[in-house]
C-alpha cells in the first residue's frame, strides 16, 4: 500500500499505513485485530497537526476487511479487544475486501485463509460475529465497496451480499463493480480502480471538515 499512501499524500491527505500480524506469523483472533486497533489509536499520540475528526479508512483484500472492522469498533462489546476506540473512522472504502467472513469461509479460494485466521465458523461462531464487518452492521458511516468483475481471489458475491446487508441496515453503502478489473489493480495508483477510491476518500475527508 506504500504507493497508494504516496498518492493520497500528493492529493492532500496524511496517510497512515498499518501492518499487522498475519496467519502463520502470530496472527488470528485477537492478535491481528488488536494490532490494527492499536495502530489506529496511535494516531491520537502523534504530535502532528492532524484533524482526527476527519479520519477515513481504505484497505485492499484482507486489508479491506480490517479497514471496515476498524470502522465497526464502536459496535463492539466493551470487554472485546478493539472496543472503545480513541479514533473514529468517518468513512471507509473496501477494495476487493473480505467483508462477510462467514460467506468467505464457504467460498473457494477465500475459505482456507479465512479459516486459518479465525477457525471453523460453526465452532467459533462468536468470534466470527465479532470479527466480520457483515455481523457488525450497521456501521453508521458512508461506505464504498469496490470489486472487480474479473476478481478470482475474492468472490464478488461477498461484496454484493455485504452491500445489500449494509443498505438493509440503513447504512449509506455504495457498491461499484469495476469492469475488466481483477484483484490487484486496486493498489496501482495509476489505475481507474484507485482513482475512484481516492476521489471518494478525498471528498469524504473534506466533507467531514464542515
Amino acid at each position: 500500500m506504500a504507493d497508494i499512501c504516496t498518492d493520497l499524500a500528493a492529493h492532500g491527505l496524511a496517510a497512515w499505513n498499518l501492518e499487522y500480524r498475519r496467519t502463520g506469523g502470530g496472527g488470528g483472533w485477537p492478535e491481528t485485530f488488536a494490532d490494527v486497533a492499536a495502530g489506529t489509536d496511535a494516531l491520537a499520540e502523534l504530535d502532528l497537526p492532524l484533524d482526527l475528526e476527519r479520519v477515513v479508512a481504505v484497505g485492499h483484500s484482507a486489508g479491506g476487511h480490517l479497514a471496515f472492522w476498524i470502522a465497526a469498533r464502536p459496535t463492539l462489546p466493551r470487554d472485546v479487544p478493539g472496543a472503545a476506540p480513541r479514533i473514529h473512522v468517518r468513512a471507509a472504502v473496501s477494495q476487493a475486501g473480505v467483508l462477510d467472513l462467514r460467506l468467505a469461509s464457504q467460498l473457494t479460494p477465500s475459505d482456507e485463509p479465512t479459516r486459518d485466521l479465525l477457525g471453523d465458523p460453526e465452532r467459533r461462531a462468536e468470534i466470527y460475529e465479532l470479527a466480520s464487518p457483515r455481523e457488525r452492521l450497521p456501521l453508521g458511516i458512508p461506505q464504498l465497496v469496490l470489486h472487480g468483475d474479473r476478481d478470482d481471489v475474492v468472490s464478488r458475491r461477498i461484496a454484493e451480499r455485504y452491500a445489500t446487508a449494509a443498505q438493509g441496515a440503513g447504512d449509506p453503502c455504495e457498491l461499484v463493480v469495476l469492469r475488466r478489473t481483477g484483484h490487484m489493480e486496486h493498489v496501482d495508483p495509476s489505475s481507474e480502480a484507485w482513482r475512484i477510491a481516492r476521489e471518494w476518500l478525498v471528498r469524504y475527508a473534506s466533507d467531514a471538515r464542515n
